[in-house]
């Protein structure tokens, strides 16, 4: 590898190469040796000297084999970005294993504006770097009151995954770089064989149009409390052959060593891109590296279930064999100041190479510019279109508009079901090897498995690209954990005043609860509606368009809103089209939408959110009116815009009172039709809710089976005449004036439904 860099140009000569490499092991020694501090003291002394027991905190916490581990790991990617001038991102899948980045940074210098206030390489930056370690400090405003989390967070220098949820590195590292941009991964084998996806990699790199990835496995043998599968399978040999078999060409090394894993790292990127000069598209091996150690390596309890949190057999604190055993171990991994600082200057050439600080690198601050956005051809009011042919529509446009912005659709399943027969003949599906006549490409942009977690971390790993994922609305809530991860972190750079800055990912829930009527309940599942309703209105858009027009205009608001994910609950059968392109980019922008009457006259609101739910209402409103009752008919699309806010940023997000009295007047009583369960719903929108004598909620009630539209709309008590029979309740008025006996009937469950088709 030296000899290569030196060939180059990247080194002047071999000594320089070696003396960085010699740094590399001083810069690992110290990091694992503050990280233990991290965990068990609130006072690190950079003289060496040992620890009293009041220099402990009494009660330690950490995941401190983990972080030891990862210690050499990070240590090696800064050291080869020092051998060969580039600046590398980075990304690591075990997020609790925070401690060794956060150490590593605080050593070499490479920190956020707010670890660089408070911490530095100095007895008193060090010690309160320990001490804010679990120190559970919070603020006056419920937040934390140091930027110091257990997991990577927005202050993390170069942190782009918190990775608490283990598994979803794997699955987003091989989408995430551009052409030209070099990532590392840093990947747990406890993850590996326990989220199904992970070891699919293969089958999505191209050298065509992705950048040089280096997944490195820690292969450290131990999950919580028991051996990795891999570990009782085999071990390393066993883990060889397995990644052999899913496309994966393994490299062995010294997990222990920094310079064997910059080595590794090296050596990966020097066969991907190889490939990437070959002008072949036919299938390419990826290189995985195997970092060899054992948990918690460097320090007592190494290998034992002890080292993935508190590795001494005692509070060092209370026991005074376990203080003794922490000295000991700190003396043997103690680096002296003079020669630290020394290594640290070794391995800052960014200015001489003109080159960006690790925690500048590119995928950690993606800046995306605008795309075009071309001009959608409305659909006449009136007329019966899929709402997902206008999304098919407007998203093959834009992808077309936009030749430089890398496109990924996360697919689990059937996009022609869907009706996205244009984006998928368009950008195809992603395999080994096309079969004629078939919509598929070695570099089609469409990744498809039948994995709702692979699909969706495939376009949110794209963030210099432009993204689209649609899934079955049932099927969904397999997405809710990587789809959670990405916006609460979104919301901490937002915090932090680094507001995200990649475009924003559509989520299309369709094939949903109404019209999936034929497959059964499992088919109809509003959960992830109803999950993300839950979450801050500033972080995510929930939204439903009715129409095909509406639909297009919020596509076109999820690309306009950075850093964010728009879920969309979208029909894919025919709905009649009921508003103009100017009502539809005004519901888009305000998520509320006042369609027939006056607010300020009526004597009932009806509001609807669904389409289906906006069809009823309207027959509702037109019984109502056949028996003198003046309504108003609202549509509300994004719910959550509703809410009362829960802090600061919700509220930037929210309505304003007098918006929302101008729809909902506080006297006025109230019916609300939703494609949700009523009482999420409801629960979310408190605001609009003027208690139950004078606000009546119709959804969905957790019943269903093999049915039509009609069959799960009365099954679920939502049909016209249920909401007439509401309106009638809100009114304190009589539903036999109404409804007819018949239909009066059928709502009180006496009758045949079919007369209230």
């Amino acid at each position: 590898m030296v000899s290569s860099l030196i060939r180059n140009g990247r080194l002047p000569d071999a000594a320089t190469g070696y003396q960085r490499l010699k740094a590399a092991d001083r810069i690992a020694s110290a990091g694992m040796w503050l990280v233990p501090h991290m965990t068990y003291a609130r006072r690190v002394r950079l003289d060496g000297a040992p620890l009293e027991a009041a220099d402990f905190k009494q009660q330690p916490e950490g995941h401190t084999g983990g972080s030891l581990n990862m210690v050499p790991a990070y240590v090696a990617y800064l050291a080869l970005n020092a051998l060969d001038g580039h600046t590398r991102s980075w990304m690591m899948g075990q997020g609790h294993c925070v401690a060794a980045i956060d150490a590593v940074n605080v050593i070499v210098d490479n920190m956020t504006p707010a670890h660089a206030q408070r911490y530095g390489l100095h007895d008193e930056g060090l010690s309160r770097l320990a001490a804010d370690f679990y120190g559970f400090a919070i603020g006056p405003d419920g937040l934390p009151a140091t930027p110091l989390g257990s997991h990577v967070n927005a202050h993390t220098a170069g942190g782009m995954l918190e990775g608490g949820y283990l598994g979803f590195a794997e699955l987003q590292y091989v989408h995430a770089p551009l052409s030209g941009e070099r990532l590392v991964a840093f990947l747990s084998d406890g993850a590996f064989e326990e989220q199904r996806g992970s070891d699919w990699a293969p089958r999505w790199w191209r050298p065509q149009d992705s950048g040089l990835v280096s997944p490195i496995m820690i292969l450290n043998g131990r999950r919580i409390e028991q051996r990795t599968q891999v570990e009782q399978e085999g071990g390393e040999s066993w883990l060889y052959r397995h990644l052999r078999l899913n496309g994966f060409r393994p490299i062995g090394l010294d997990g222990r060593d920094p310079a064997s894993i910059a080595w590794g790292i090296w050596l990966m990127e020097s066969h991907h891109a190889d490939a990437t000069t070959a002008s072949t598209t036919a299938h390419n091996p990826l290189h995985y590296g195997i970092a060899r150690t054992i948990k918690g390596y460097g320090f007592p309890g190494a290998g034992t279930n002890r080292a993935h949190n508190l590795p001494l057999a005692g509070n060092p604190s209370l026991d005074a064999a376990a203080r003794a055993e922490f000295n000991n171990a700190a003396t043997r991994l103690f680096v002296v100041e003079n020669a630290l600082r020394d290594a640290v200057e070794v391995l800052s050439t960014h200015s001489a190479q003109l080159r960006p600080r690790e925690r500048d690198h590119p995928l950690a601050n993606r800046r995306v510019a605008a795309p075009v956005i071309p001009a959608f051809a409305p659909e006449t009011v009136g007329g019966p279109v899929s709402p997902m042919d206008a999304i098919d529509r407007h998203f093959s446009g834009i992808v077309a508009a936009n030749p430089a912005l890398r496109p990924r659709v996360g697919n689990p399943d059937e996009l022609r079901s869907n009706r996205l027969d244009r984006t998928l003949d368009l950008l195809k599906h992603r395999v080994y090897e096309a079969e004629p006549g078939v919509a598929e490409s070695p570099t089609g942009s469409v990744i498809t498995a039948l994995n709702e977690e692979a699909v969706v971390c495939a376009a949110l790993a794209n963030k210099g690209g432009i993204n689209l994922v649609v899934t079955y609305e049932a099927f969904a809530p397999k997405m809710l954990g990587a789809l959670r991860q990405e916006i609460t972190f979104s919301r901490q750079l937002v915090r932090a005043g680094r507001p995200p800055d990649w475009l924003g990912v559509p989520v299309v829930l369709t094939s949903h609860v109404w019209e999936n009527s034929k497959n059964e309940i499992s088919h109809q599942d509003p959960t992830l509606a109803e999950a993300l309703l839950g979450e801050m209105a500033d972080a995510v858009s929930l939204a439903f368009p009715p129409d095909a027009n509406a639909a297009a205009a919020a596509l076109e608001c999820a690309y306009a809103r950075r850093g964010r994910i728009t879920a969309l609950v979208v029909p894919k059968r025919e709905v009649t089209s009921v508003l103009t392109w100017s009502q539809a980019t005004r519901l888009a922008e305000h998520g509320v939408l006042l369609l027939e009457g006056s607010s300020a006259t009526a004597q009932v609101i009806l509001a609807a959110t669904g389409a289906y739910q906006l069809e009823l209402c309207k027959r509702a409103r037109q019984r109502l009116a056949e028996r003198d009752i003046e309504s108003t008919l609202i549509y509300l699309s994004e719910p959550a815009r509703l809410r009362a806010p829960r802090d600061d940023l919700e509220a930037t997000r929210v309505l304003t009172d007098a918006a929302i009295a101008a729809f909902f007047p506080s006297e006025v009583p109230r019916v609300l039709v939703t494609h949700t369960r009523p009482e999420p719903f409801l629960g979310a929108l408190r605001r609009i809710d003027t208690g139950p004598r004078t606000t009546e909620a119709l959804g969905f009630i957790n019943r269903g089976g093999t049915f039509d539209i009609h069959g799960m709309l009365f099954a679920n008590r939502t049909t016209w005449a249920h909401a007439v029979a509401a309106v009638a309740r809100v009114l304190a008025v009589s539903a036999v004036g109404l409804l007819s006996p018949e239909e009066l009937a059928a709502v009180e469950g006496r009758g045949n439904p079919a007369c209230l088709r």
